[in-house]
């Protein structure tokens, strides 16, 4: 009963989230590939017009926060993020960070340095906890897929 009453607002969120999505894209001048799914609660700080690009198919989840200005010095530096990426809730990523395609984000993580492809990282400061990992659409590892048929059933 309640799966069927909460899909009733499925349309809703898609429109708010379609609007959220162009007024990133075109007022605040964010680069974002149109297969991206981001959280309604996510915050991008973008000092200038296309300092933070997101690349297909990455999920950045709730709470995020992307900065692009350097509130000490206040220079501006671009924010890069890959594609098949997915940013976990409450992670920071601070100015002038590059993270790779196909990598993974761990909640709460602060990441103040550039991120090589197909890794996991996680910690405050992040670090690499796993490298070549093999994921798909939104950072989802491989067999996620399988585990989820599996506890649905």
């Amino acid at each position: 009963m309640a799966i069927r009453s909460l899909n009733r607002l499925r349309k809703l969120r898609a429109a708010i989230t379609g609007i959220r999505r162009l007024w990133l894209v075109h007022v605040r001048g964010i680069v974002i590939d149109p297969s991206v799914s981001i959280s309604l609660s996510s915050r991008m700080l973008s000092a200038r017009r296309g300092s933070i690009s997101i690349g297909a198919e990455t999920l950045v989840a709730f709470k995020t926060l992307l900065l692009t200005r350097d509130p000490m010095t206040g220079t501006v530096a671009p924010i890069r993020i890959g594609r098949r990426c997915f940013i976990g809730g409450g992670a920071t990523i601070v100015p002038g960070v590059t993270i790779g395609d196909e990598v993974i984000v761990g909640g709460g993580a602060v990441v103040f340095e550039d991120v090589p492809s197909r890794c996991i990282v996680g910690g405050n400061p992040a670090r690499i906890l796993r490298r070549d990992i093999v994921v798909g659409r939104f950072g989802r590892l491989e067999g996620a897929d399988d585990n989820s048929r599996r506890l649905w059933r």
